[in-house]
């Protein structure tokens, strides 16, 4: 990936876009709570990750706070006829079988970028593991830009931008803030919902700087 392509911030919200957007959210029955970011810049947590509708439904939602998003996707979801289509959806390509680099080409993005709101499932995945992906934590922290925490919530038939905080560096301390704003959230398949917990807050665990590895595939 080309930390470059980042530098696409995703559909337009004119008012086509956006009642688009509406459309979608109450033929599904979704509402919309918080507000966008108030910073230009910020890593938005996309979280629970457990289907490919969500998606959809994360688009739909930022349409309606009128807010432009990039996303990370599997790369094989960019190839011919559609990958156009999901590069114009603010999608980004990502080898998952890369080597490492990509947290800090992606914070180098930001920090050059004037505005760029970038969403991560942190969970990398639609299946269960036993962590979080650490990867939006670090580059938001090299950064320097505030985390910004996203939920949709399938019980409620929520879409929510909430809580949100400058990366401190005490991961434990951050990640506690972190838990208490998703507990009771549920995705539209809980069982598959990843524990919130970092692989840097495990016991004698070091804070190195993972590789994001988002997975994006057709609704299931």
């Amino acid at each position: 990936m080309q930390s470059s392509e980042l530098a696409h911030p995703g559909p337009p919200t004119g008012w086509f876009m956006y009642w688009v957007a509406r459309l979608w959210m109450w033929v599904f029955g979704w509402e919309t709570v918080g507000d966008p970011p108030q910073h230009p810049k910020a890593v938005i947590i996309a979280a629970p990750h457990t289907t490919n509708w969500d998606l959809p439904h994360m688009l739909a939602a930022a349409l309606v706070f009128r807010l432009r998003i990039s996303w990370m996707g599997k790369h094989t979801l960019f190839k011919a006829p559609f990958g156009w289509f999901m590069r114009f959806l603010g999608g980004v390509p990502v080898d998952r079988r890369a080597p490492g680099g990509l947290v800090k080409q992606v914070a180098t993005t930001l920090t050059d970028t004037d505005q760029l709101f970038l969403a991560v499932p942190p969970s990398g995945t639609r299946g269960r593991k036993d962590l979080w992906k650490s990867g939006f934590y670090w580059i938001a922290h090299t950064a320097q830009v505030p985390v910004v925490c996203g939920y949709l919530d399938y019980k409620r038939k929520q879409a929510c931008l909430g809580f949100s905080f400058m990366p401190s560096g005490d991961v434990k301390a951050d990640m506690d803030k972190v838990r208490a704003f998703y507990d009771g959230i549920e995705g539209k398949n809980p069982e598959k919902q990843n524990p919130i917990l970092l692989k840097e807050e495990l016991p004698g665990a070091a804070a190195v700087a993972p590789e994001p590895r988002p997975e994006a595939g057709p609704p299931q």
